[in-house]
């Protein structure tokens, strides 16, 4: 096992799992909720099937498509995305 990729990947996800909504749904579902477990259980199993999404979808990706362009094409969706983020609304 590649630990140093597994640690990596472990620290991408978590850091960027910090306060995102999934982790504020969870929160006010266990606020709400006597079965705390029962709501880690659901939350944390959707995490892992979306993780795994994710990794079948890159394997499957990384056999049709070269490296190099995946990396790009996630730069550019990044670069759009922040573009969208710093822009100010309309309603500012």
């Amino acid at each position: 096992m590649d630990w140093h990729l597994l640690g990596l990947s472990f620290a991408t996800v978590f850091l960027s799992e910090l306060g995102d909504k999934s982790q504020l749904a969870a929160i006010a579902l266990s606020g709400y909720s006597r079965h705390p477990w029962a709501v880690f259980g659901g939350t944390a199993t959707a995490l892992i099937l979306t993780s795994l999404l994710g990794v079948l979808i890159g394997e499957g990706t990384a056999d049709l498509l070269p490296p190099r362009l995946v990396k790009i094409a996630a730069a550019i969706g990044f670069a759009i995305l922040a573009v969208r983020l710093l822009r100010p609304s309309k309603a500012d």
